[in-house]
């Protein structure tokens, strides 16, 4: 197993060491990653679907043959200008939708456990080259190493300028800026949705356990903070990209080595 160095909050290197636990040597599977994300995002829809009246509220009624005209659904009473009067035909003005989305439809995609422990895995070893980690667009020229190992005083930090000033010091400071700049409006109605800003990810942070960190460093644009039992696909390769910038406190690497998570 390799090894790498533990800092401190000042940035500086200690005289301890960490050795990788064995997820940190599993092979890339992007095919899988990306299936278990897509996973994770399925269980956020909203299903949805139309009235089953829709299109269907009125007295329309085709004349058959015989006429001179096509057979497609009149109102009753009017016999001119129909195509603007059809009922229950689909694909003419005033008709009924053809296939209308239903809210019984099954969109919550299934993936096996073993799998999805796969895709973690695989996922927590991409987030430790630091090829991916650029190719993500992550700002790393002035971070000490990939995987970035910190001090557990991380997790008891409680304001989010100290919160701030840690990673400044570690040299997380350019990306924290990328994601901070990059914020912008949403194209589209998302906008009258709750969702008026997009904002591009920044770093994770995987402690062992949570002592405060998490309300210090979630103002912070595009940070996201977890516990390592809590870590899933989407957290390590957002958008089924892999390669997040990733940030270590020593608990963490500690307790993904002695229970053994994800394997």
């Amino acid at each position: 197993m390799a090894s790498v160095k533990t800092y401190s909050l000042k940035g500086k290197a200690t005289k301890e060491t960490v050795a990788l636990p064995s997820q940190f040597e599993t092979p890339y599977r992007p095919d899988v990653i990306k299936r278990a994300v897509l996973a994770v995002q399925s269980r956020r829809y909203q299903p949805h679907g139309v009235d089953e009246l829709a299109g269907k509220r009125n007295t329309a009624q085709s004349w058959q043959t015989g006429h001179g005209k096509s057979r497609m659904p009149r109102i009753k009473g009017s016999g001119t200008g129909a195509a603007n009067k059809a009922g229950f035909a689909p694909g003419t003005i005033g008709g009924r939708v053809a296939h209308p989305p239903e809210s019984r439809k099954v969109i919550v995609e299934r993936i096996n456990t073993k799998e999805n422990r796969l895709a973690i895995r695989s996922a927590i070893a991409a987030s430790a080259n630091p090829e991916f980690v650029k190719a993500r667009g992550h700002k790393i020229d002035n971070v000490p190493q990939i995987p970035l190992v910190v001090s557990d005083k991380l997790e008891s930090l409680s304001s989010t300028k100290d919160t701030f000033e840690a990673l400044v010091f570690l040299g997380l400071g350019d990306d924290l800026d990328r994601a901070r700049n990059g914020r912008s409006i949403r194209a589209g109605k998302g906008k009258m949705r709750g969702r008026k800003m997009k904002t591009p990810k920044s770093l994770l942070i995987v402690v062992g356990e949570d002592s405060g960190i998490t309300k210090a460093a979630r103002n912070l644009p595009g940070v996201d903070i977890t516990e390592v039992h809590g870590l899933n696909a989407e957290l390590l390769a957002p958008g089924t990209h892999p390669g997040r910038l990733v940030v270590w406190t020593k608990s963490a690497i500690d307790r993904l080595e002695k229970e053994n998570l994800f394997v």
